[in-house]
């Protein structure tokens, strides 16, 4: 699997191609801004969209989805908790097989109550907004949580494999990609000691 990182729009978004190199065919990850840049790649490339994941619902994440179906007929997957319309749901746990690649989908809450990461080929962690490059994404927002976000990042994402490659939702760091290594060792949002500590930071 081959991933294309396409920063996008006034929010330093980013979108994503996965893309199966054999078949020519990809996915298309939060597809916002920018879609002509990545339609014109598409085309250069002589590749086809075949799906379209959402790591959340919020609108800087999927404002491109009915474009992108009306030029490619994609189908869409989102968690069950997203409000938008979706083809494929998706759960905490699932398997989605692309090509010769897995993409393995964990469920992540507190940024909204759909976020979710997908790690593809135990190689790398597309975040979404769960976490960015030295942050996490907010929780001030309708659906955010603080103790949802806490037991994403410790419940989950820190006991992941820390050579995986980090891939964020938005360009919000000092570099566009990181790794759980380096999350783990300089991300203010892995330091804290217990989860009452953890809530007093974040809900101030």
């Amino acid at each position: 699997m081959k991933i294309e990182q396409f920063l996008v729009g006034e929010m330093a978004n980013f979108t994503y191609l996965l893309i199966d190199e054999i078949n020519n065919s990809c996915i298309i990850v939060d597809p916002s801004w920018d879609l002509d840049t990545i339609f014109e790649y598409i085309k250069k490339n002589n590749l086809q969209i075949k799906f379209i994941i959402n790591t959340h619902s919020h609108f800087d994440h999927t404002l491109g989805n009915e474009q992108v179906v009306q030029v490619t007929g994609a189908k869409i997957m989102q968690h069950r908790n997203s409000p938008l319309h979706k083809d494929k749901i998706l759960e905490d746990g699932d398997r989605i097989e692309f090509g010769s690649s897995i993409i393995d989908v964990i469920y992540t809450p507190g940024h909204t109550k759909d976020s979710i990461c997908l790690i593809v080929d135990n190689e790398i962690i597309l975040t979404g907004d769960t976490i960015f490059v030295g942050s996490c994404g907010r929780l001030d927002l309708p659906g955010g949580s603080a103790s949802e976000m806490f037991d994403s990042i410790y419940g989950k994402l820190s006991n992941l494999d820390e050579k995986l490659i980090v891939y964020p939702g938005h360009h919000y760091g000092s570099k566009k990609t990181s790794s759980m290594r380096d999350e783990k060792q300089n991300n203010f949002v892995f330091k804290f000691r217990s989860k009452e500590e953890f809530l007093s930071f974040m809900n101030t």
